[in-house]
Parts: C-alpha cells; sequence; structure tokens
C-alpha cells in the first residue's frame, strides 16, 4: 500500500473513533431513557465481547491461559463494571456532554494515582500544572457558581458517580499496564467486555432491574442506541483504534482524548437538545487544555518518571483515557 493511501486510512480510522467514541455517550443517553441501565450495558459487552473472541480465534489467536483470563477479568471489571457501569447509571441524571467533560478527566485521575502508588512515576511540572487545571475544570462544571443566570445547575450526585467511575477506569488502566495479558490486543479486550458484561449482568439483577424491564415500553431511540453501542461502539472503533496503536504515532492517537467530550457535547446538543451553557463551554477549554498538558507532560522526561512512560498514556487494551462509554 502506498503512503498516502495509509495516510487516508489513518486519518478515516482517526475520524472514525473521534466520531464514535465521542456520540457514545449519547447513545447510551438514548438507551437509559427505556432500558435498565446496568441490564443496558450488560448486553452491549457480552454480545460485543462474544462476537470479538469468536473472531480472534477463528483468525488464530492464541488459547489464553489462565493466568491471562484472570487478569483480563480484574481488568474488566475495574474498567466496565466500575467505569462504564457509573457511566449508564449517572446518563439517567447528567446531560451527555457534560457526563464526557468528567470522564475526559481520567488522565488527571491517572496521574494522581501513579504519583502515590508505591514504584509509581512522579509528575513533571508540565503533568502537575495539567492536573491542577483539570482540577479547576472541574469545580468550575460542577460548582455551585454560575456564569449566568441561564446556567443549570449539575446533578452532584451523578456527578460524584462519574468522578468515582473515572477513578476507577484509571486504577483499571493503570493495572493492565503491567498485568499478564493476552499478546492478541482484541483478543485481551474481548475477555474484558465477558468479564464486564458478566458482572453488569449480575448488578443489574442484584438491584432487581429486571423488574423493571419492560420490553413493550422500549423505544426505537433506546434500540438504536443500543445498537451502535454494541457494533460501532465497541467493535467498530475498537478495532480502528487497535489497527490506529500499530500504524499511528501515539501521540495522533492520542488526540482522541481532546476531540471526543468536544464531539459528545455539541452532538448531545445538536441531537437532543442539551443545554449549551457558558459554563459547560468554559469547562470544556479548561479540562481539554489539561487533558492536553497531561499529554505533553507525560512526552518530557523528568525527575522520577521512567523511560516507559515517557510516551502518551496508551489504553490497557481497552481504552484507557477519557471515556468509559
Amino acid at each position: 500500500m502506498s503512503i498516502p493511501a495509509v495516510k487516508i486510512r489513518i486519518w478515516a480510522a482517526l475520524f472514525s473513533i473521534y466520531v464514535i467514541w465521542g456520540s457514545t455517550y449519547l447513545a447510551i443517553r438514548f438507551a437509559v431513557e427505556s432500558l435498565p441501565p446496568f441490564l443496558m450495558a450488560a448486553v452491549r459487552f457480552l454480545i460485543a465481547g462474544l462476537l470479538l473472541y469468536a473472531w480472534r480465534r477463528a483468525a488464530g489467536d492464541p488459547t489464553p491461559s489462565r493466568s491471562e483470563v484472570r487478569s483480563a477479568a480484574v481488568v474488566g471489571l475495574f474498567l466496565l463494571l466500575g467505569g462504564n457501569g457509573g457511566v449508564v447509571w449517572a446518563e439517567q441524571r447528567v446531560p451527555s456532554g457534560v457526563t464526557a467533560l468528567l470522564i475526559g478527566a481520567t488522565p488527571l485521575w491517572m496521574v494522581l494515582i501513579d504519583a502515590f502508588r508505591p514504584g509509581g512515576a512522579r509528575p513533571n511540572r508540565l503533568t502537575l500544572a495539567g492536573v491542577l487545571v483539570g482540577l479547576a475544570g472541574i469545580v468550575l462544571l460542577i460548582g455551585p457558581g454560575q456564569l449566568t443566570h441561564h446556567d443549570q445547575p449539575i446533578d452532584l450526585l451523578g456527578a460524584g458517580v462519574l468522578l468515582g467511575a473515572a477513578f476507577l477506569w484509571a486504577s483499571g488502566s493503570i493495572y493492565g499496564r503491567e498485568a499478564r495479558l493476552p499478546s492478541a490486543p482484541l483478543l485481551a479486550t474481548s475477555l474484558e467486555m465477558l468479564a464486564g458484561g458478566a458482572a453488569l449482568l449480575l448488578l443489574g439483577t442484584f438491584t432487581g432491574e429486571w423488574a423493571r424491564l419492560d420490553l413493550a415500553a422500549v423505544t426505537p431511540s433506546a434500540w438504536l442506541g443500543l445498537g451502535y453501542l454494541v457494533f460501532f461502539g465497541s467493535l467498530v472503533a475498537f478495532v480502528a483504534y487497535t489497527w490506529l496503536l500499530k500504524m499511528a504515532p501515539t501521540p495522533l492517537v492520542a488526540t482522541y482524548a481532546y476531540v471526543n467530550p468536544l464531539v459528545a457535547i455539541f452532538v448531545g446538543n445538536w441531537l437532543a437538545h442539551e443545554p449549551l451553557t457558558p459554563r459547560v463551554l468554559a469547562s470544556a477549554l479548561v479540562i481539554v487544555s489539561s487533558v492536553v498538558l497531561v499529554n505533553q507532560g507525560r512526552k518530557r522526561p523528568g525527575r522520577g518518571v521512567p523511560a516507559a512512560l515517557v510516551k502518551a498514556p496508551q489504553p490497557a487494551r481497552v481504552e484507557e483515557s477519557e471515556r468509559p462509554a
């Protein structure tokens, strides 16, 4: 394949993860309007995980060992049960664009967790500045103050759950860096989806969601949202992302963490008429800028920063940034 053709494919794949992962937040909102959140997420990941696992095994990926399955299950519990489970529950109370902003700050939590864990890396000045700017953006977004009288207050319980989800996602991502996972990235992703989906199914069962499930009352937009999450959010975008990690520079691929929250905000406003207030726009500018600073800081060696962490963060088999959506 010629170099121009490769570049076209790279930008096409990058554009797809910009749009697809940025719009999954709105798809979740549509899905949970008439589907119980945990059962909806369980169906999403179980279907996607089964399809992905069958495809990769048929393509020749080796059978994973017990230790690899166990490590993938732990990552899946952190990322999908804790991270995505928090997102789908919170989107019953918080607009999809605001959700994307709060989850988009996940790299900030990764820096803080890595700094305080034994053997972790201390952030350099640029990374630390990014963390402080990001925290200021979160305070601006969910704090009690309003820039104008037109701003609507953010649901504090939903925002708190989202911050917890981002923390769990970051924790699972850091664990996944050193865990023994299958060498085939998509096979590892499928195992994480299956483990997370099974755990979400149990959580939905224990919280009584089966009694709330009324298939006759499920709206067409909810079915479309679920289908979009399964086939585009969990399959197409993952394949494109894994291919990009092999074919494109990591800093270029990492730009999706900056773009996804912006796509979510404008898609939510366009298709769901979610409020696009001055506070949301200002917070978006601050939080996205903080993630840029954090990623730039990770590219520069600093005191106490291992060489392996100098490059921009890569996902623990599943997207590690942003967004557990």
